[in-house]
């Protein structure tokens, strides 16, 4: 019942609405019941917080997973109408789904747009119809729409509404984004999408039917590791340039943001490692990777937060 195929098959789209208390606990389980490199709703983020991030969670989920788990392009379009329209109910102030019921406190209280809410659906619509993407370009216009406005989201919530900052952030959720397509792209094979940009292959001697056979054969040919090697690159580039950001926040935020952006580029570490061949074997981060991780961050923010405190302190001559 918590996951969205499931919950339409028990409830349908037509149902009472639902209670705030109910709503809140139905967005926290269905936080807690998706495996993530962190957790959404972590010690990192402030209590107050917490629950917000759980609801905007699960818009993203239930429209990830209505645009990728029922099998049938036609019908996740038709779904994802569905929830569209759900999304404008709740902003002229009609919610009955959980999920919406629980993001309208959230909308209201930090006056979140419609826009970013509406930008992913546009990412999970495209899906359904764009498998290929000719050139780099196309890819980045796919981000600006399937990954940025989460951590524009994020920063709203909060109280961080700066073009500036928002701009950063934008690189950061990119090369995430990135970040996800480069170790996962067998698992997107199979959803019959290539996110490698065909003028990237062709510029390492690469190409589609190469990558069907190297599909067929489990392995990585050279060509497709070279195209790999040179997209990991440009999403390592990506996360270096937008992690001033986390400078130029502070507390929680700050560190939040860091750890982030810090495990994507663990995961492009992981993929140079291997050889740059995600095909034979996917790289993933392990939980004592993450601890340590964590640790280094805690030790880099702790760190910084010393010197800016040592600097403030110093008397000038």
């Amino acid at each position: 019942m918590i996951f969205p195929i499931e919950f339409l098959e028990e409830h349908g789209r037509s149902f009472p609405a639902w209670g705030l208390d109910d709503s809140r606990r139905y967005t926290r389980a269905l936080t807690r019941a998706h495996y993530e490199n962190f957790s959404v709703a972590s010690m990192l983020v402030p209590k107050r917080l917490r629950q917000d991030y759980c609801n905007i969670y699960a818009y993203c989920r239930w429209a990830d997973d209505l645009g990728d788990e029922t099998g049938d392009p036609a019908k996740s379009l038709d779904l994802l109408g569905w929830w569209r329209s759900e999304l404008l109910s709740m902003y002229s102030g009609q919610a009955i789904h959980p999920v919406f019921v629980a993001l309208r406190d959230t909308v209201v209280r930090h006056g979140l747009p419609p826009q970013d809410f509406e930008d992913l659906l546009h990412a999970f619509e495209q899906d359904q119809s764009i498998q290929r993407y000719g050139t780099y370009g196309d890819l980045l216009e796919y981000c600006r729409f399937s990954a940025n406005p989460v951590g524009r989201l994020v920063l709203r919530v909060n109280d961080c509404v700066d073009e500036g900052l928002f701009n950063l952030s934008d690189r950061i959720c990119t090369a995430l984004q990135m970040a996800n397509h480069w170790q996962d792209i067998r698992r997107d094979w199979g959803m019959d999408r290539v996110y490698m940009p065909i003028e990237v292959m062709e510029s390492n001697g690469y190409s589609l039917e190469m990558l069907a056979d190297d599909m067929a054969s489990g392995t990585a040919s050279d060509d497709c590791k070279n195209t790999v090697r040179e997209l990991t690159e440009r999403a390592a580039a990506l996360f270096t340039s937008g992690l001033p950001l986390a400078d130029r926040l502070e507390g929680r935020l700050a560190f939040e943001i860091e750890l982030f952006a810090r495990a994507g580029m663990a995961v492009l570490e992981k993929i140079r490692a291997q050889g740059w061949d995600t095909i034979a074997h996917r790289p993933t981060i392990h939980r004592s990777e993450r601890v340590m991780l964590l640790l280094r961050v805690m030790g880099r923010r702790m760190v910084r937060v010393i010197a800016l405190e040592t600097r403030s302190q110093r008397v000038p001559d």
